[in-house]
């Protein structure tokens, strides 16, 4: 809410090359409600999980050639979508921050919706693939969407034994991190600099 209006926080986008197609829609103040599918089933898990607890709304078609270029793809055009959701970021909150459990293991995520994109993802992994989703490549949606969504993301797994558990710990607490900077401060500009 913005000088009492309250603006639509929604995003839409499309991508579509010679190796992929993928489109997207986001609604960060929905009901963590996910539509579509990724083409692989662990990481719409994942998104699942992600819109579950970030109470962020989305619709996604993925498809194309390879597994790297479609998750890439994906993380891109959902980073994307995700910013033109935010707008100019005024009356964010920006910063957030989450522990998650997820039986054996525990996650930590840190976001800045600041403007600057980077990610450090230590998911704490023991196997290269985690059910039909190479961990790489997990580790690479991270990275596409904090660089379309130029957010900064801190994601470490302390402890756990199960892998499975270890990465849905951190998509829990990325979730979490994300609903806390996205939510709405009051606040003009979340900066000193008087811009972001």
């Amino acid at each position: 809410m913005f000088f009492g209006v309250m603006r639509l926080r929604t995003g839409k986008v499309g991508r579509k090359t010679k190796e992929v197609e993928v489109t997207v829609e986001v609604k960060l103040d929905g009901s963590g409600i996910f539509n579509g599918t990724t083409s692989f089933k662990f990481l719409d898990h994942m998104i699942k999980t992600l819109c579950f607890f970030s109470n962020l709304d989305l619709k996604v078609e993925a498809k194309g050639d390879l597994t790297h270029h479609i998750i890439e793809d994906f993380g891109l055009a959902f980073g994307e979508a995700f910013s033109r959701a935010l707008g100019s970021r005024e009356g964010i909150n920006r910063f957030g921050h989450a522990y998650a459990p997820m039986d054996d293991a525990l996650a930590l995520a840190v976001v800045d919706l600041g403007g600057r994109p980077f990610s450090c993802v230590d998911f704490n992994t023991t196997s290269l693939i985690v059910e039909d989703t190479p961990v790489e490549d997990l580790k690479h949606f991270i990275s596409s969407f904090a660089i379309s969504s130029r957010t900064t993301i801190h994601l470490k797994v302390l402890y756990g034994e199960n892998n499975h558990h270890k990465v849905e710990a951190s998509f829990k607490a990325l979730a979490l991190a994300l609903r806390q900077a996205c939510g709405l401060s009051g606040r003009e500009v979340p900066s000193v600099k008087g811009v972001i």
